[in-house]
């Protein structure tokens, strides 16, 4: 696969849950870290996502906000 994003995060997914036409799939990274992609059902399902398989998770973003207290 080549893509231009960089920041591509090797994971395992550990749930995906449908919606209407949604769905949310929750990829655990190495360190433990769990992050959240929401995507089309039929994406889902052509990816053959399920728990256990290992992805990347592809971050990309036009911007990343900074807040503080």
């Amino acid at each position: 696969m080549k893509i231009s994003a960089r920041n591509q995060l090797d994971g395992k997914v550990v749930e995906v849950k449908k919606g209407a036409t949604t769905a949310h799939v929750r990829v655990e990274l190495a360190g433990g870290q769990v992050v959240t992609a929401a995507i089309t059902n039929e994406s889902a399902d052509e990816l053959g996502l399920a728990p256990g398989k290992t992805v990347k998770a592809v971050i990309k973003s036009s911007d990343v906000m900074i807040a503080t207290d």
